[in-house]
Parts: structure tokens; sequence; C-alpha cells
């Protein structure tokens, strides 16, 4: 009986990432891509304003980033390999997008962004298109505009075009919406329940980053 009772104790005793441990599987729920980790704990979106499934899952990308711990970014990284427009005009998106996130409308804008080409079916023609629209949201032109021109925004869209290219390259990145854990896990999207989807997606987001934490 003594050892029952200290066998039940044990088990209470478990850390709740043993159990996570069990729910989340390596090759299952999430690839390990790189051996190094950010240097800074990150969760990071690989997606493109053209794309139907990244317009669906940014109700939820922007609901997860609220629910991260305190001192995790969630970032979102633009890519110009979809056909639907020029990568000049994709780059001018993500140019856009970063401007708005740095006067602290990027939730908002990207949201417009996606209503623009997805709802209401208008996709953008032109540079000007794309400016009139972030306008509408309490955004000054003369700040847009030296912003969009910017070392740290033009280097920022440069960066993604970058990470775009090296993981495309290695075949990581073969389609969006993508998320990726601390630059080191992918999350395999069709390992998520549909009804859970949300719920899952953070506990293991949560389970990715404690283990990097435990390692570390």
């Amino acid at each position: 009986m003594k050892k029952f009772f200290v066998a039940c104790f044990l088990m209470a005793a478990l850390p709740l990432t043993a159990f996570a441990d069990a729910k989340f599987e390596e090759g299952k729920h999430y690839e390990v891509i790189a051996e190094q980790v950010t240097p800074k704990a990150e969760v990071k979106e690989y997606f493109s304003f053209y794309c139907g499934g990244c317009n669906a899952f940014e109700p939820v990308a922007q609901s997860v980033a609220q629910k991260l711990p305190e001192g995790v970014e969630f970032k979102k990284s633009h890519v110009d390999f979809i056909r639907a427009a020029s990568p000049e005009l994709q780059n001018t998106l993500a140019r856009a997008y970063l401007v708005a996130k740095k006067l602290g409308k990027g939730d908002k804008v990207a949201s417009a962004i996606f209503n623009q080409i997805h709802r209401y079916r208008a996709p953008f023609a032109n540079e000007q298109e794309i400016r009139s629209l972030v306008l509408l949201h309490d955004i000054d032109g003369e700040t847009y505009d030296s912003a969009m021109k910017s070392f740290s925004v033009r280097g920022a869209a440069n960066q993604m075009k970058k990470e775009q290219d090296a993981l495309s390259e290695s075949r990581v990145l073969s389609g969006v919406p993508m998320l990726v854990v601390n630059g080191k896990y992918k999350i395999i999207n069709k390992s998520l329940g549909q009804s859970n989807m949300e719920a899952e997606l953070v506990d293991l987001i949560n389970y990715l980053l404690e283990k990097d934490a435990k390692t570390s």
C-alpha cells in the first residue's frame, strides 16, 4: 500500500512538460530545421497577403500573438513568390506592413490588406493604392513616405527576402502560412486539430519555447 501511495505522489509531482512531451512529437507536430535558436524567444509566421490560407489564418495569428508568454515576440515575414502579383509589388506590401507595425498599426493594416485582396476582391494595381489604404488608418502621408524609404524598413524587407530564399533553397519553406519557433522548430500545420486548432497551437508553441528554455 505504501508503494502505491508513493507511486501516486510521484505521478502527481511530474512536471506538466512531461505530459506535453507525450502530447507533441518531433516529426509529427514539429520539425527541427536548425541547430541554433534565435538570440531572443520568438514565433515567426511566413505568410503572403495573396495567400488564401494566410487570410483565413490571420485572426488566429493575431489571437495567438496576444497569448504568448511575456518577452516572446510574434513576427510576420512576408514572402514574394505568390504569382498573383509582381515581386516588386509584394515587396511594397511587405514594407507597408513593416511601417504600420512600427507605428503600432500592424494588425489593423494587415487585416485591411487581406480584406482588400480576399474579401473585396480588389487587388492592388500599384504602390499608390497600397499607400492610400494604409493612410486610412490614421497614418500621416509624410511619415509613411519617409518610413517606406528608410534604411531600417528597407533592411527589414531585404531580410525577409533573404530568409525566404534560404528556407526555400533548403526546402523548409514550401508553402505558407508557416510558423517557426525560435528559428529552430517548424510547426507542422496538418497535425493541428481543426476543432481546437488555436488552443492546441498555443500549447505546442509554449511547449517548444519551454523546450529551448530547458536546454539553454
